[in-house]
């Protein structure tokens, strides 16, 4: 069953402009280790770093909190299974660690978006 659907879109550029800005400053704020390694193993990470940005998000929607006390950027990592699919990890325990988490990540030139779809 359904518990909850998230999705969230990003300008590439938004995320350029803060790696112009901080560096990788802000990801270690946001980002898991494994995350900021996997995103700057391209050619043009900020695009990866949009998705992974816009896939934090819609989690947090589809669990109905946004990022707040409930949920924190760091609660989860995005990492992909050896065929490249994107699966969420839950690092910390909470209570949503025992649902089932599904997540489509997509992204061009210009935008990064991502979709969570949480199941009971």
């Amino acid at each position: 069953m359904v518990k909850g659907l998230g999705i969230d879109i990003i300008e590439v550029s938004r995320i350029k402009g803060i790696m112009e800005k901080y560096g990788d400053k802000f990801f270690h704020r946001i980002l898991t280790e494994s995350e900021i390694i996997y995103c700057k193993k391209f050619v043009n990470p900020e695009i990866h770093f949009a998705g992974r940005f816009a896939s934090k998000e819609a989690y947090s929607k589809a669990i109905g909190t946004g990022i707040s006390k409930s949920f924190g950027w760091k609660d989860i990592e995005i990492l992909n299974d050896e065929l490249g699919k994107p699966y969420i990890n839950h690092i910390k325990e909470s209570k949503y660690s025992h649902l089932k988490f599904q997540i489509s990540i997509s992204h061009t030139k210009d935008y990064g978006c991502a979709v969570v779809v949480c199941e009971d």
